[in-house]
C-alpha cells in the first residue's frame, strides 16, 4: 500500500496523545479481503488498556467541557480539513483494509468528514432556555452539558464514517471518549486519530483502543462508572448485550443495530427510478450495509419488467478488487459473511427460488460473489428473516398495498425502508404506515449529516447526525432560582 503520507499507517492504539501498543507486545494482523495478504501487524491491547485510557479521558474531559464552544468548533474545522486534503490516502487504507471500491471509498470520506464539519458547526449552537415560571419568585432556566466520558464501538463495514458520526458530535458537545474500532479495520481508525492530533484535539479527548478481544472490551467499557454513555453500531444481538452490561451503571444508550429493510415497488412506480434506486440500496458495498435492501417486494403488473431490468444490471457489474480501477464491486470481508451469503441463496433456491442472475462463488475466489437476482421469493426462506448482508436481491411478489405494508413490516427491526411510487397519495400513506425509522421515497441513497439515522424496535435507540445528533451527547440540567 503506496500513500502520499506513510505517517497515516499507524499501528499503534491511540491513548492520552501517544501511540502505544500491548504491554506483553501482542499483536494481530488485518488482512486484505480481496486477496488474504497481510497489510499490517496491530497492537492488541484489552481491558486493562481500556481502564487506562479512561482514566486519562476523565480529566481531560473536564478540560475540554470547559474550553469555548468556538474553539471547539475551529478544532474539529481543522480535522475536517485534514480529512478532505487526506482522502486519496484514506480511501486507500480503507478499501486495503475492508474491500469497497476505491470510488465508493471516497465517497465515505467526503460523507464522514461531513459529521465534522457539521457538528463543529453545532457546537456554537448549543443552547439552554429560560422557562415562564408559575410563580412570581421564581426563574426558572436550563443548561445543556456534556454527558462526560461516552465508549463508542464502531463496524467494520463503514470504518471511516461510523467513527465521525459518533465522535464528532460527542467531541462537539464537550465530551471524551475511548473508542474500540472493529478488528477487521483498525487502520482507518488510526489514521483518523492521526489527524485528529494534527487538527490539535488534546490528548486524551480521543483514544482508540484497538484489540482482538471485543467482548472483554465491551465489557471493561460497559462496567465502569466513569462511562456515561456508549454508543453502538452492530447487531442486534450484540447491542442486547451492551445494553444489560450497562444496566448496573444506567449508562445513556445509542445503538444502532440491525436492519432487513424492505423495498416496495408499485405498478405505478417509474421503472427506470425504481431499477437504478434498488442498484444503488442493495448492491452498494457489495450489500454490507445495514440499510441495504434486504427484501424487494414487488407488485404484480410490474414485477417481470422490473426483475428482467434488475438482472441485466447485476449481471452487468464489474467485480474485482476495490483497487482496480473500474471495480463496481469487492469481496466480502471475511469467510463468514461469504459463507452467510452462500447459504441464503442455496436455502432460497432448494425452497423455489428462480436465479435471474448470479447465485454463486465469483470466478475470482476467496470472499467474491456473484451479484445475484433471485425471483419468486416467499417468506419460508432465511432472507425474509434474516439480514444477508451480501449482492443478493431477493424479489418477492404483492398484489396489493395492505399486502405490501404487512409484508414488509412483518420483522423484528425497524431501521430504514425504500419505496417507489409516482402517486403522491401513496406515497405518505405508506411511509406514515411503514415501522422504520427511516423511510427512503424513490430515492435509493438517503444517508447525510442533515438528516436524523436511526431505527425503531430492535434496530436500535437514538438518532445520529442530524441537529438532534449533538443532544445524545448532553444532558439538560433544570435550574430553579428564588427572588
Amino acid at each position: 500500500m503506496k500513500l502520499k503520507d506513510a505517517s497515516l499507517l499507524r499501528t499503534q492504539s491511540y491513548i492520552n496523545g501517544e501511540w502505544v501498543g500491548a504491554a506483553d507486545g501482542r499483536s494481530f494482523a488485518v488482512h486484505n479481503p480481496a486477496d488474504g495478504s497481510l497489510i499490517a501487524e496491530v497492537a492488541d491491547l484489552g481491558a486493562a488498556d481500556v481502564t487506562r485510557a479512561i482514566d486519562v479521558a476523565v480529566p481531560a474531559q473536564k478540560a475540554w467541557a470547559a474550553t469555548p464552544a468556538k474553539t471547539r468548533a475551529l478544532i474539529l474545522r481543522r480535522w475536517y480539513d485534514l480529512i478532505i486534503e487526506n482522502t486519496d490516502d484514506l480511501a486507500l487504507i480503507l478499501t486495503t483494509e475492508m474491500g469497497k471500491p476505491i470510488a465508493e471509498a471516497k465517497g465515505e470520506i467526503a460523507y464522514g468528514a461531513s459529521f465534522v464539519d457539521w457538528f463543529g458547526e453545532e457546537a456554537r449552537r448549543i443552547c439552554g432556555d429560560v422557562l415562564e415560571s408559575p410563580q412570581a419568585d421564581k426563574r426558572l432556566l436550563t443548561f445543556k452539558q456534556p454527558i462526560g466520558v461516552f465508549g463508542a464501538i464502531t463496524p467494520w463495514n463503514f470504518p471511516i464514517a461510523m467513527i465521525t458520526r459518533k465522535v464528532a458530535p460527542g467531541i462537539a458537545a464537550g465530551c471524551a471518549c475511548v473508542l474500540k474500532p472493529a478488528e477487521q479495520t483498525p487502520l482507518s481508525a488510526l489514521a483518523l486519530a492521526e489527524l485528529a492530533t494534527r487538527a490539535g484535539i488534546p490528548a486524551g479527548v480521543m483514544n482508540i483502543v484497538t484489540g482482538m478481544d471485543a467482548p472483554a472490551i465491551g465489557q471493561a467499557l460497559c462496567s465502569d462508572s466513569r462511562i456515561r454513555k456508549m454508543t453502538f453500531t452492530g447487531s442486534t444481538e450484540v447491542g442486547r448485550i451492551l445494553m444489560r452490561q450497562s444496566a448496573d451503571t444506567v449508562k445513556k444508550m445509542s445503538l444502532e443495530l440491525g436492519g432487513n429493510a424492505p423495498l416496495l415497488v408499485f405498478d405505478d412506480a417509474n421503472l427506470d427510478v425504481a431499477v437504478e434506486g434498488a442498484m444503488l440500496s442493495k448492491f452498494r458495498n457489495a450489500g454490507q450495509t445495514c440499510v441495504c435492501a434486504n427484501r424487494i417486494f414487488v407488485q404484480d403488473g410490474i414485477y417481470d419488467a422490473f426483475a428482467k431490468r434488475l438482472a441485466e444490471k447485476a449481471a452487468s457489474m464489474t467485480v474485482g478488487a476495490g483497487t482496480t480501477d473500474g471495480v463496481e464491486q469487492g469481496p466480502l470481508i471475511d469467510q463468514q459473511g461469504f459463507e452467510k451469503v452462500c447459504n441464503h441463496v442455496e436455502d432460497a433456491i432448494a425452497n423455489g427460488a428462480n436465479v435471474m442472475a448470479g447465485g454463486k462463488p465469483h470466478s475470482l475466489g476467496g470472499t467474491f460473489f456473484e451479484p445475484t437476482v433471485l425471483t419468486e421469493m416467499t417468506p419460508k426462506m432465511r432472507m425474509f428473516r434474516e439480514e444477508t448482508f451480501g449482492p443478493v436481491a431477493g424479489l418477492f411478489r404483492f398484489t396489493d398495498e395492505a399486502e405490501a405494508i404487512e409484508a414488509a413490516n412483518d420483522t423484528e427491526f425497524g431501521l430504514a425502508a425504500y419505496l417507489f411510487t409516482e402517486n403522491a397519495a401513496r406515497l405518505f400513506r405508506v411511509s406514515e404506515a411503514l415501522e422504520y425509522g427511516i423511510i427512503a421515497a424513490n430515492t435509493g441513497i438517503f444517508s447525510s449529516e442533515v438528516g436524523p439515522f436511526g431505527g425503531v424496535k430492535n434496530s436500535g435507540l437514538g438518532r445520529e447526525g442530524s441537529k438532534y445528533g449533538i443532544d445524545e451527547f448532553l444532558e439538560i440540567k433544570f435550574v430553579c432560582v428564588g427572588i
